[in-house]
């Protein structure tokens, strides 16, 4: 895995509340988190996957999904668009520029309705569907995870 990768992994993590960040790719997979205490935050490098590391945070972060998955669900209705990845939700192309979308706005399908930044690389993120935006349910600038919902529409 190539260094400036690590290096662009860290400024993520960083630049956001996230705790802990593992990538793999391949049989090579890193896995950098946020100490608790005074020391610097530990990275670990490994060239093969160990199954005791895997196995640890899995259910530690398995927890947390069903209980908002759980709440989500019942409260939206129509499309719900998703973020493709971990990143930070940007509502505008830049700050002084007006939001692709705003509530009860039409959006056709390939609308440019959001982007999300990850590893300093700004991704549009496109309507999928046809129809009114009904709830935009991430704010400007919040970190987000995969497949956490960002906006919806009916």
């Amino acid at each position: 895995m190539d260094i400036r990768k690590v290096k662009k992994l860290i400024e993520l993590l960083e630049a956001s509340d996230i705790a802990e960040i593992e990538i793999k790719e391949g049989e090579e997979s890193v896995r950098i988190s946020r100490g608790s205490s005074q020391s610097p935050a530990p990275i670990m490098y490994q060239t093969a996957p160990a199954p005791a590391l895997a196995a640890a945070p899995a259910p530690a972060a398995a927890a947390p999904a069903p209980a908002a998955a759980q709440k989500e669900p019942a409260a939206m209705k129509g499309n719900v668009i998703q973020s493709p990845m971990v990143g930070t939700f940007y509502r505008s192309p830049s700050p002084s520029s007006p939001p692709f979308v705003e509530v009860g706005q039409h959006v056709k399908v390939g609308d440019v309705v959001c982007i999300v930044e990850a590893m300093k690389m700004m991704n549009q993120i496109e309507a999928d569907h046809a129809g009114v935006v009904e709830a935009i349910l991430v704010e400007d600038g919040e970190p987000v995870e995969f497949d956490q919902p960002l906006i919806t529409i009916v």
